[in-house]
């Protein structure tokens, strides 16, 4: 009922009904609780609202996560199905985890270090404490195989190379970061993937 109190302050008049909940809530306790103390589900009409009204912070210069490896806009275009098939991967792998946007970048981050390790030549991994993230990245390291198999397969030689899923993956951190709203459940970052990264038909990728 509109007229009963928030469920959550038991103050407020409830005005909406929240899907996380299960039941009504205030427009001041849905915005402070909002992907912070509440797991809001993307369907919500409120979540979508506000997602409207969200700006990606600006991210200083030296802020930037592996300044280093240079992400151009050519390089994004000619492995757009790579970009594509590794954001459709940590897509899933996040909603059979469960995890949230700051899972995904600590899973970035060690996947990137991992596999600058390898470009020079060694063999070490980078694990991340978190066990969210480490699932992430086993996920991940689990479907950029088995597209490398694919690959090879589909040429007869390896033709996916490190230096392009590096890149992909340092060009997925840096926008993971442009769009962490800052909320300890938040998901704008997986949103934005579902958005902009929709599964394609086939998985399969030209290389």
């Amino acid at each position: 009922m509109v007229n009963a109190p928030c469920k959550l302050c038991e103050k407020k008049r409830a005005r909406r009904y929240c899907p996380a909940l299960g039941g009504e809530i205030c427009p001041s306790c849905c915005g402070a609780a909002r992907e912070n103390t509440l797991d809001c589900p993307q369907s919500c009409e409120y979540l979508q609202e506000a997602r409207l009204r969200e700006r990606p912070a600006a991210v200083a210069e030296d802020a930037i996560p592996h300044q280093d490896i240079r992400v151009t806009e050519e390089f994004l275009r000619q492995r757009d199905d790579l970009v594509v098939w590794i954001s459709n991967a940590l897509v899933r792998a996040m909603e059979a985890a469960h995890a949230v946007d700051s899972d995904a970048r600590e899973a970035l981050d060690a996947l990137v270090r991992t596999y600058r390790t390898l470009e020079s030549g060694l063999i070490y991994e980078t694990r991340p404490d978190n066990p969210y993230a480490g699932r992430l990245q086993d996920a991940l390291k689990d479907s950029i195989e088995e597209l490398r198999k694919a690959a090879a397969e589909a040429s007869g030689m390896p033709s996916l190379r490190g230096a392009d899923i590096l890149g992909v993956l340092v060009f997925l951190e840096r926008v993971e970061q442009q769009y962490d709203n800052g909320r300890r459940r938040g998901r704008a970052f997986y949103d934005f993937l579902c958005r902009h990264f929709p599964a394609p038909e086939s998985n399969r990728v030209s290389v």
